[in-house]
């Protein structure tokens, strides 16, 4: 299939990164059934897998052959990067050191995830949001990163409800969402209302302060577990 170069992008975090951003420890990693949706290009579910845990890894992307996904990659890093060092200022510059240092760990990330989607591709599906291809509670554990509020301007309220809604659903214990802010750096602005409907729904719902903190104000995840 062609890719639409312009709607697509394929770039991701590390391993590393996930553990940070969703405080997610060896015992989660080892005991749990985890879901990463959407996944991207992250090196999340290789590594985890690898280290025995159970991950499937879920995206639109995953339509495309892995080979024109990683090219499309490669092309991605070049393209953000170019972006990165026009918007510094957005960022801090503590977990990474620099661009380049930046630069290195979102490659590492793409071509562990590619190498990973050649051998072992049924553990990427593809699935578009807001309805996913599995069972109720089928994973412990559901984690969404840089997608919901991310692009509060682009998807509606709807469309956030419907995918929680979702994601909730194919969870038997919990979701995690990483940040809690849009693009600009600013908290969502239907957070608190859509925080309130989960609970008036039976759901706990806690914003959770986490040591990762890249993009300015994006250091909070939304942990939303599900009522008994």
């Amino acid at each position: 299939m062609k890719l639409d170069i312009e709607r697509v992008v394929f770039i991701g975090r590390t391993f590393e990164e996930y553990c940070d951003m969703f405080q997610l420890c060896d015992e989660d990693i080892q005991n749990k059934k985890i879901l990463d949706c959407p996944a991207g290009a992250c090196s999340f579910t290789a590594v985890a897998n690898a280290k025995g845990g159970d991950v499937t890894a879920c995206d639109v992307v995953y339509q495309f052959d892995g080979e024109a996904l990683y090219e499309k990659g490669l092309q991605d890093v070049i393209h953000t990067m170019e972006h990165m060092e026009k918007a510094k200022d957005n960022y801090i510059w503590n977990y990474f050191s620099s661009v380049e240092d930046l630069r290195k760990h979102r490659l590492e990330a793409l071509q562990v995830c590619g190498t990973d989607m050649k051998h072992n591709q049924e553990k990427y599906v593809y699935a578009t949001l807001p309805n996913l291809p599995f069972q109720d509670e089928e994973f412990d554990i559901v984690l969404s990163a840089h997608f919901l509020f991310m692009y509060g301007d682009r998807f509606d309220y709807k469309f956030h409800v419907d995918t929680i809604t979702e994601l909730l659903r194919v969870a038997k214990q919990e979701i995690r969402i990483f940040p809690c802010i849009d693009l600009k750096g600013e908290r969502y602005e239907f957070l608190d209302e859509l925080i309130g409907n989960l609970r008036n729904n039976g759901c706990e719902v806690e914003e959770v302060q986490v040591p990762y903190e890249f993009q300015k104000n994006g250091n909070t995840m939304l942990q939303i577990k599900k009522g008994c």
